[in-house]
């Protein structure tokens, strides 16, 4: 009992009680950011009618506990419209179902974005639980704590999507496996296919957990003796292969069991009829007829999706270009502005730390040699197997083309936390000296013992205390949220922009600042980029424009509001293979980046 209530538990308890403040309030002023328009009626469809129609391209768990509470509301859903019918209208439905059937829809997005802030919080709290093995329970406050108040988690764990969520499900996987590892009895496999499932059912990017693994199976087996490779080839196996069947298999089974065959097929028909490998597409096909497989079959088509998406890019805007193919430098450098300086030096000062540490580990004495390097391996490999997975994620990452988020990286978040705290924690002990009776030794030793706590503890403490008052400043901004180096909260659009700067959030704003500036009867012209329906909040002070439409003055209409998404893509310069239609770039709009006002921080305002 006493260590439940012990002090280190309280702080913890603390930082995710503000957390879930910070998260709550933004979760209530938002409004739907893009990708929540399919995600919520692609969950509640999921419970509601069991049917997988919408949204294949996602695994079913978020959007799930997102449609939870949905189903004790008594809601409209006409699945007699055309969109019931189509294939993969999800955007269509999703708007339909949140602004025009008469379904308060704000009261629905703040309950879908209950379950995603809930998993959120529990992230926090499984990295200070794993912490606490590594580091210490003091320590691992650290890692828990610069996740909390990160302004990538407080921006994407509000909102329903699978980012933070599969941040959690991997987090666990990878401890759990790592457990079985070191302690190889039923319990350990049980639970770690149950967290592999967990994962692959959050996130189709969690495959990677797959080859991470078999790689670090295989690295275990080099440290131990007299446990054939074999076994440890079958046992990661079998987890992968428990992890489907308990968890996914069931998933896709209930939310595809009123999901008719026929519509199932015909819509993977249609959604892989131009995919590139066509044996993978068949086997798709063909794993839609069987009644046993439609659940898997349902399964491996998101996965063909992503891959078909992945290798096509996306449209995206970095550093005052427009490209489809993206760029190698897209999500170090996004990183780099997107997560706090604080943060970034607690990050670097851990990694240089941890460098200068294990090259004097492995050199001490003599020269490097594998048995040393063998015997350091075996000592930290949880650290070794966590710093594995990053050099993957990061690796897949930055050689894809779908530069659309920042956010994707945010699985790797923790680890580097972890990996940093752990390298901070030894960097801060003091280290023995040696007993002098000389004056100036003794001196030197004191003003040693100085630096290597007091000022240390000072800079470590410092900069926790400007990320909390960083993530105050923020609030509730925290999606447009850039570095005071990259343009801050305002000013970070100039990089990077979609679910970096502006998903749709600020259209509640920009009804909040019409009812301000506007008379009841006067029109505003509106570009918007969002989840949200401009017509929902503003009624008939709203027309719907763009940039070929020329401007709104000729139609007596004083103000435009364009999303910041939308006007970069219209003024940025353009990739040497990317074509823009010349009348979608508001060359007739005057001072672009000077708007009168802002709804928020991503929809500009400008008068006429």
């Amino acid at each position: 009992m006493q260590k439940l209530y012990s002090l280190p538990n309280l702080i913890v308890f603390l930082m995710i009680a503000a957390s879930a403040i910070f998260m709550i309030s933004a979760a209530g002023s938002d409004s739907a950011i893009f990708d929540e328009t399919a995600h919520i009626v692609a969950g509640y469809n999921y419970l509601q009618n069991l049917d997988y129609r919408f949204n294949p391209e996602h695994p079913p768990l978020i959007k799930m506990l997102a449609g939870f509470p949905l189903l004790f509301q008594n809601l409209n859903f006409d699945t007699n419209k055309e969109y019931w019918a189509g294939i993969n209208e999800q955007w269509w439905a999703g708007n339909d179902f949140l602004y025009k059937q008469g379904n308060d829809a704000d009261k629905i997005i703040f309950l879908a974005r209950l379950g995603p802030i809930l998993i959120t919080l529990l992230a926090i709290f499984f990295i200070y639980f794993w912490s606490k093995k590594l580091i210490g329970r003091w320590w691992a406050l650290l890692p828990a704590f610069l996740f909390a108040f990160s302004p990538l988690t407080l921006a994407h764990g509000h909102y329903v999507t699978t980012d933070v969520g599969e941040t959690l499900g991997v987090l666990i996987a990878i401890y759990y496996f790592i457990k079985y590892l070191q302690v190889p009895n039923r319990q350990n496999l049980i639970y770690a296919s149950i967290a592999f499932g967990l994962a692959q059912a959050i996130k189709f990017s969690a495959v990677l957990l797959i080859p991470y693994f078999l790689l670090i199976a295989f690295i275990y087996f080099l440290l131990k003796d007299g446990v054939p490779f074999y076994k440890y080839l079958l046992n990661t196996l079998l987890i992968i292969i428990i992890g489907y069947i308990t968890v996914v298999y069931p998933l896709y089974f209930i939310a595809t069991l009123h999901y008719p065959a026929s519509k199932q097929l015909t819509d993977t028909e249609f959604i892989l009829q131009n995919f590139n490998s066509r044996p993978l597409a068949d086997l798709n096909i063909q794993m839609s007829k069987t009644p046993i497989s439609r659940p898997f079959a349902q399964y491996l088509l998101g996965i063909l999706m992503v891959m078909q998406r992945s290798a096509g890019g996306n449209n995206a805007f970095f550093l005052g270009e427009l490209s489809s193919h993206g760029w190698w430098y897209y999500f170090p450098l996004g990183y780099l502005m997107k997560e706090g300086l604080p943060t970034l030096f607690l990050i670097f000062l851990g990694g240089v730390a941890g460098t200068w540490r294990i090259i004097a580990v492995l050199t001490y004495g003599s020269k490097i040699t594998y048995q040393k390097f063998i015997e350091y391996l075996t000592i930290h490999f949880t650290e070794f197997s966590l710093m594995i997975f990053i050099l993957i994620y990061w690796l897949a990452s930055v050689t894809s083309p779908l530069n659309i988020g920042i956010r994707h990286l945010l699985p790797t978040l923790p680890l580097i936390y972890i990996l940093s705290a752990g390298s901070i924690k030894k960097w801060l002990a003091i280290q023995p000296l040696a007993i002098t009776t000389n004056f100036g030794e003794q001196t030197a030793n004191f003003f040693h013992g100085i630096f290597n706590f007091w000022l240390k503890t000072f800079i470590l403490s410092l900069a926790i205390i400007l990320i909390i008052i960083d993530a105050f400043l923020t609030a509730p901004y925290f999606l447009s949220y850039f570095n005071q180096l990259a343009g801050g909260k305002t000013g970070g659009y100039q990089y990077i922009t979609d679910s970096n700067f502006d998903w749709g959030q600020d259209l509640k704003r920009l009804k909040a600042w019409a009812q301000i500036n506007l008379n009841p009867d006067e029109k505003i012209a509106v570009d918007y980029f969002g989840g949200g329906d401009p017509e929902y909040y503003l009624g008939k002070q709203f027309i719907s424009w763009e940039s070929a439409k020329g401007s709104p003055k000729d139609d007596k209409i004083q103000w435009l509001a364009i999303s910041i998404n939308t006007l970069q893509g219209a003024l940025a310069k353009t990739a040497p293979d990317f074509y823009r239609n010349p009348a979608n770039e508001y060359l007739w709009l005057e001072n672009p980046y000077n708007p009168a006002d802002k709804a928020g921080t991503s929809i500009f305002l400008y008068k006429l």
